[in-house]
């Protein structure tokens, strides 16, 4: 098995490390993953300057790019060989929600899920204090027992898990993507050339304590796996429309 290894937190980050560690004793191990940094970056390409690549090791590759520049670049040649699965992360923090949208670590394995690859992202829920080892190992297992049963070309899962001692962690649940809340802050401040610049931002304000979701699968101590799809089509707005039938033109 062959597997390639991205993240959105650099390639120098702990929770990759740990992640590249933990899947080597089940598979041949490829890691891509940016220079620096792209926290948020969501599913952005680099298209308006070239992109540059290091190698750090013979299977350790650094880009100047984002996630999605990774393991496109990864999978449309850069690699010798072609990987069975994406695995992205593990992210420092969780990726619940609303979170998705805006995340460089489940947009590196959407880019995998969209050029064939099953793929799985995986986040550790929490700001401080990481130990990404128990998440290492949940993500190891599931990875082995998807390699048992066969991986379908069209997986695509987010994995959260909590930031708890294995024993405190009660198990793992299928859930479906919930609602978190932000605040909607944005700083306007005053540069020392008296022109004005903004810091987008927003407090945590909780989530919609809905029964079945990510959201609340993490806050009662079990680990989070969410079956994602690359198709946005509301498919039940196709049958019951909210647009009435106008002439046209």
């Amino acid at each position: 098995m062959i597997i390639l290894v991205s993240n959105d937190d650099g390639i120098h980050a702990e929770g990759i490390v740990e992640l590249e560690r933990s899947l080597s004793a089940l598979a041949d191990v490829y890691t891509v993953a940016p220079e620096i940094e792209q926290t948020s970056m969501s599913h952005a390409l680099t298209l308006h300057r070239p992109l540059r690549v290091r190698e750090l090791d013979p299977k350790r590759l650094a880009i100047d790019g984002t996630p999605t520049d990774c393991v496109k670049l990864a999978l449309t040649g850069l690699l010798p060989v072609r990987p069975d699965l994406v695995v992205s992360g593990i992210n420092r923090g969780p990726n619940l929600g609303d979170d998705i949208i805006y995340s460089g670590t489940v947009s590196a394995a959407l880019e995998g899920a969209l050029l064939g690859i099953p793929a799985i992202a995986v986040s550790l829920v929490t700001f401080e204090r990481f130990d990404f080892k128990v998440a290492a190992e949940f993500t190891a297992a599931l990875v082995d027992r998807l390699k048992q049963q066969g991986m379908p070309r069209e997986m695509l899962l987010n994995v959260n898990v909590p930031a708890l001692a294995r024993e405190q962690i009660k198990g793992w649940r299928f859930t479906r993507q919930g609602k978190r809340h932000y605040s909607e802050n944005i700083v306007e401040r005053i540069d020392p050339r008296g022109k004005k610049y903004y810091w987008i931002g927003g407090d945590d304000l909780g989530y919609a304590k809905d029964d079945g979701t990510d959201c609340m699968a993490v806050h009662e101590g079990y680990i989070s796996v969410t079956p994602l799809q690359i198709d946005m089509t509301n498919y039940k707005r196709l049958v019951d429309h909210p647009v009435a039938d106008f002439p046209w033109p």
